[in-house]
């Protein structure tokens, strides 16, 4: 029986076979969702889908793409909005 705090769907149930040649059942904190555009709601492609304590032991240039609004804005709003800086 599992504790009463892995009891949640917080945990997904990982099944591990062990040296020993056993099955155990291991609880894992699940990833979080994609991060998500802030203009139109889409997803980022490029940036990890990682818990905040993971995110923390990456190198900089993983955490986001290497371009303006990188993480902030998918590639489609970047575009409009670089055409619509660059008309006025």
């Amino acid at each position: 029986m599992p504790a009463g705090n892995k009891k949640s769907n917080t945990f997904r149930k990982v099944f591990v076979k062990t040296p020993g040649g056993k099955t155990v059942v291991h609880h894992r904190t699940r990833k979080p969702k994609q991060h998500k555009c802030a203009d139109c709601g889409a997803e980022i492609i490029g940036v990890p889908r990682l818990r905040p304590y993971e995110m923390h032991n990456l190198a900089k240039t993983k955490k986001r793409p290497q371009r303006a609004y990188g993480g902030k804005l998918c590639g489609a709003c970047l575009k409009k909005k670089i055409v619509l800086e660059s008309r006025s």
